[in-house]
């Protein structure tokens, strides 16, 4: 992964092209955050911070690296005929707030009204990692989850719907541990009758 990204993927929000650092500048990175955060650097136990982080960083923002088009391209029609609401709900999610590089942890409800085809459940589990996994807004996150869905299944309606703890707000500046964002959007269907969003909330409240 320490290739230059020449171009961004057409579902990345910028037409800017992207040149990253080499492994060597982003461990250096790293240690001047450690020395400006007060750390001795050459001490034992943060000799190899550096390579660790850069190497979690591989993993955490691995979703530069995918494309929701290839996630979602494959789907069955052999459904018997079914048409009606497709829902998977409490999807584990994380990804990193942009504005201040900390974490943001939740779930993720996803469901959707096909046409003539369904895709694949675990698909919805890994289109959600595809944008989850950059720095983010829980806002944009929410609406590009729904994006690729529309865009690559064609559905008659989708609705998402992402409940996070962020650790900005909740490790810093005003410190609420445990406050929950709520974002959600619906397309089609789901934005056109009421109903079909009073039938989501409900099959979200059930009991499992």
């Amino acid at each position: 992964m320490d290739a230059t990204i020449k171009s961004i993927r057409k579902d990345l929000p910028t037409t800017k092209s992207v040149v990253r650092p080499t492994r060597d500048e982003a461990e250096q990175a790293v240690r001047t955050l450690l020395a400006w955060a007060g750390e001795d650097v050459t001490r034992e136990g943060l000799l190899e911070t550096p390579k660790r982080v850069a190497k979690a960083y591989e993993e955490f923002f691995e979703g530069y690296t995918l494309d929701a088009e290839e996630v979602l391209n494959k789907t069955f029609r052999d459904v018997g005929g079914y048409d009606d609401m497709v829902l998977v709900k409490d999807i584990p999610f994380f990804s990193h707030c942009e504005h201040h590089m900390v974490p943001f942890v939740g779930k993720a409800h996803i469901a959707y009204l096909p046409t003539d085809a369904v895709v694949g459940l675990s698909k919805l589990g890994r289109v959600t990692d595809v944008f989850a996994k950059r720095f983010q807004t829980q806002e944009n996150l929410t609406q590009q989850i729904i994006d690729a869905i529309n865009d690559n299944l064609n559905p008659r309606g989708a609705a998402v719907m992402l409940e996070a703890e962020h650790m900005c707000m909740s490790l810093r500046g005003v410190k609420k541990h445990g406050a929950t964002t709520l974002t959600q959007r619906f397309t089609g269907v789901f934005a056109e009758e009421p109903k079909e969003q009073d039938r989501f909330f409900h099959l979200l409240a059930m009991q499992k």
